[in-house]
């Protein structure tokens, strides 16, 4: 077996799982009418649940092998397969006869409606996380990814024999974690990991721990499975979307309608199909069974508890499971993408793995619960906060809030997966793909900066060079930094120095200093809280060709004030040089040259993102939006020599609306306003890409991401500005597995103003008084993330060549 876990970290031991699957479909014996959910168990204790068409899949390597097929209302059958040939099963259940009159009646489809719909209606009512003002209590939770049932490892090797051995006695992958949760009305939940600990790993992963793997809930709108959502089964529109079947009644103390649900149409994000025990006075859920097949396949369980004093059934239990599907599926664990589905091997060994059998399995078991308790909770709190002994806790400590027994196999695992991760240096290739994905490769105490090596621009032609910064190895309190590059055009050298002292661990807060030569392009403008942005590939970059010198000297303070607020604070000194024609007219004086001193401050503010708190820095685990960024610099005359004084203020709103069904649209909206006297490589532009070059083909290049694709380089330059830009994405279609372009629909407007043009010399541009708008498409992800762009220019500012309002591009995206 080629488990889960192994396949991200690009294992190289080859497995192969000795392994039958039986099929089979469950039918009702009068009316051939497939049975949905019908239990399907086996004696050697494989177990599966049938799908709505009835039809299910179970794994042996044990023969013969006896199967009970259960189902309420019906009689249960056991049949015996005695051979590894056998066909497709056909098994045929009888209704019972004492029951047959209720069967008849609940099975009546405006009856289960009636129900469901007056469920939803008192949800509100029924769900904790509604009618409480607050609680608390703790949960255990274990995730393993594991060998399903009985399946056992051969391999063809010989020298893996040990493998076979240890992987038939452990897991492939083991976390344990305990954490206390706190709820107050109108404020989210709150989770404090108490402890965890994980196979493998000396320091805990900690997007693992950030991982949504199912929702909390049955009542949500969006029901959460490993971060996809879907329609939930009592959402507000849930009856559009599912089709409701009573199938039996539940006596005991608090009696239970029994309701199936499944999807009324094929759409993926109203897929799901499972089972609600719902109470029949309150119609509360008191158990949900959910499912998913495809790509994925999955289970998952809900458990309530009826507490009498607060008349509200409250969770006690959560288990999901997750098993390979008919595709390639992927899903995210370590920042890198896990494949779930068939995989094959190295077509050079001859080996082939007909079917993985590896799944993850997530149960948590609340307890402690402390109902309509005031919780002392704060909105600004992380959503989930890192005890700094959670990474230590003896023995004793789990053994007092573990819920479930550490089995011979769970203990086995610590250790063989420990010497395993060791030996395959996996926590080394986890943090080359987290360190990769923000743009830099971690080597030893040094991470070098992946956005130096090798660019290319219209003036230095191309840029080769080498930076980076030191990680924790060296030091948790001070950090050291710098880079070097040379550009082939211009034959210069440039570089900066950098360095940073940490001031406060609990806001995180660093005092920076640093030095840097090199150029920087006319009209561009930069939020300091943004300054970080990586892309693997820079596609603008290439065709900027007006730039100015620098050596600045800057001081600053970066602070995260709470978790969805950081600053910074910088002042700077710069002196200018142009490396074109152009003269800024001040006060009689000609000037090529000039120095400036500037303060800034600037905020970045994420009012819908979720954070987890580690013992020294903030995570986003969940990006909320708006996001709103605003930036005040303060330019000063007379310090150190500078030439001018000048205010400068930019306000951005980022925000994206995620559908369920898979669609997105994105709004960027940008202003920015520049007085005093500022010179044009101070004041904006509206980030144009358009070559300056005859033809469609000539001007043919990479499209931006959040450039105006067909305005010209140094076409227009505004103190005053406002820009936006609506991208509206659909599905992806579908045409293979691996095959899924995406289709983006684009609109970018700009406004904007410029004063005193008149002080600007050797340079000719105009203002966008008038209004510019642009509109096209994008088709993304065609081959190895490329794909192409096309817009056109129109209204105020269409040009009278019709071929010159038309931009034809390439793109390129690529999701590690």
């Amino acid at each position: 077996m080629q488990n889960i876990f192994f396949c991200l970290l690009v294992f190289t031991h080859t497995l192969l799982i000795s392994q039958i699957n039986i099929s089979g479909i469950v039918i009702d014996k009068n009316s051939n009418l497939p049975l949905p959910f019908a239990t399907v168990k086996s004696n050697n204790s494989s177990y599966a649940l049938t799908s709505i068409k009835g039809e299910f899949v179970m794994h042996t390597n044990i023969y013969p092998v006896n199967l009970t097929i259960s189902y309420l209302g019906y009689h249960t059958e056991t049949i015996l397969i005695t051979s590894k040939d056998s066909k497709k099963i056909k098994v045929q259940l009888r209704i019972k006869e004492e029951n047959l009159d209720l069967i008849k009646l609940n099975t009546r489809e405006n009856i289960a409606v009636k129900i469901i719909k007056e469920a939803i209606r008192q949800k509100n009512k029924n769900n904790p996380n509604k009618s409480l003002t607050g609680f608390s209590y703790k949960s255990y939770n274990k995730l393993k990814i594991t060998e399903d049932n009985q399946a056992k490892l051969n391999t063809l090797d010989t020298t893996n024999t040990e493998m076979e051995h240890l992987f038939n006695k452990t897991h492939s992958f083991l976390s344990e974690k305990i954490s206390l949760h706190k709820f107050k009305k109108n404020i989210e939940e709150k989770e404090t990991v108490l402890a965890t600990r994980m196979t493998g790993f000396k320091e805990p992963v900690y997007s693992v721990l950030g991982i949504k793997i199912q929702s909390g809930s049955p009542y949500n709108q969006d029901y959460t499975i490993f971060n996809n959502k879907y329609i939930g089964p009592l959402s507000d529109n849930a009856i559009r979307n599912y089709y409701y079947k009573i199938l039996d009644t539940i006596q005991g103390k608090r009696p239970a309608f029994v309701v199936l649900f499944q999807p009324r149409k094929s759409k993926n994000f109203a897929s799901l199909e499972g089972m609600l025990y719902l109470d029949t006075k309150t119609l509360a859920v008191q158990k949900a069974v959910i499912e998913l097949r495809g790509e994925l396949n999955v289970i998952a369980t809900h458990d309530f508890k009826y507490f009498p004093k607060k008349e509200i059934w409250f969770p006690i239990k959560q288990e999901i499971a997750i098993r390979p599907g008919t595709g390639r599926q992927k899903v995210s664990l370590f920042g890198g993408q896990i494949s779930v589905g068939r995989l094959d091997n190295n077509k050079k060994k001859k080996k082939k793995l007909t079917k993985t059998n590896d799944f993850l399995i997530s149960t948590s078991d609340l307890f402690d619960i402390k109902l309509e308790i005031p919780q002392s909770i704060k909105q600004k709190q992380a959503t989930i906060q890192i005890d700094p002994q959670a990474n230590n806790r003896s023995n004793s400590y789990w053994n007092k809030y573990r819920t479930s027994t550490i089995t011979k196999k769970d203990s086995k695992s610590f250790k063989v997966v420990d010497s395993i991760v060791k030996a395959q240096k996996i926590e080394r290739k986890i943090d080359v793909i987290q360190s990769f994905n923000i743009g830099y490769y971690p080597a030893n105490f040094f991470n070098f900066d992946l956005t130096y090596p090798i660019k290319y621009n219209n003036y230095e032609a191309l840029r080769l060079g080498l930076g980076g910064t030191t990680n924790t190895k060296l030091s948790n309190r001070f950090r050291l930094g710098g880079y070097v590059a040379y550009g082939f055009r211009d034959s210069k050298f440039k570089y900066g120095l950098n360095g940073g002292v940490l001031l406060n661990r609990k806001s995180n807060s660093w005092l920076n200093f640093n030095y840097t030569k090199d150029i920087k392009e006319v009209g561009s403008f930069f939020y300091l809280t943004d300054r970080r942005v990586y892309s693997l590939f820079e596609p603008r970059l290439v065709n900027i060709n007006f730039y100015y010198k620098h050596k600045t000297w800057a001081a600053s303070l970066q602070q995260q004030i709470f978790p969805k607020l950081i600053s910074e604070t910088q002042f700077s000194i710069s002196n200018i040089a142009q490396t074109d024609s152009y003269r800024y007219l001040n006060r009689g004086n000609l000037l090529s040259t000039y120095k400036t001193a500037e303060a800034t401050i600037a905020l970045r503010w994420s009012p819908f993102s979720k954070f987890l708190k580690t013992p020294t820095y903030y995570k986003e685990i969940n990006e909320g939006y708006p996001k709103i960024t605003a930036q005040y610099t303060q330019g000063f005359k007379g310090i150190f020599n500078s030439n001018f004084s000048y205010q400068k203020i930019g306000l951005k709103v980022a925000y994206i609306i995620n559908r369920i069904n898979q669609s997105k649209t994105s709004v960027l909206f940008e202003a920015d306003i520049a007085n005093g006297n500022v010179p044009l490589t101070h004041l904006y532009h509206a980030y144009p890409n358009a070559p300056t070059k005859e033809t469609i083909l000539q001007r043919f290049s990479v499209a931006g991401r959040r450039t105006f694709e067909t305005m010209f380089f140094g076409e227009f330059f505004s103190n005053q500005l406002a820009t936006l830009q609506i991208k509206h994405s659909i599905k992806p279609i579908k045409i293979t597995n691996w095959f899924k372009p995406e289709l983006v629909f684009i609109s970018r407007y700009a406004i904007g103003d410029i004063s005193n043009l008149e002080n600007h010399k050797g340079v000719d541009f105009t203002s966008l008084q008038q209004g510019y708008q642009e509109s096209g498409l994008e088709i993304n992800k065609l081959f190895a993330g490329f794909g192409l762009s096309f817009a056109y220019r129109y209204g105020a500012y269409h040009l009278p060549v019709f071929q010159d309002n038309i931009s034809l591009k390439f793109t390129f995206y690529l999701k590690l």
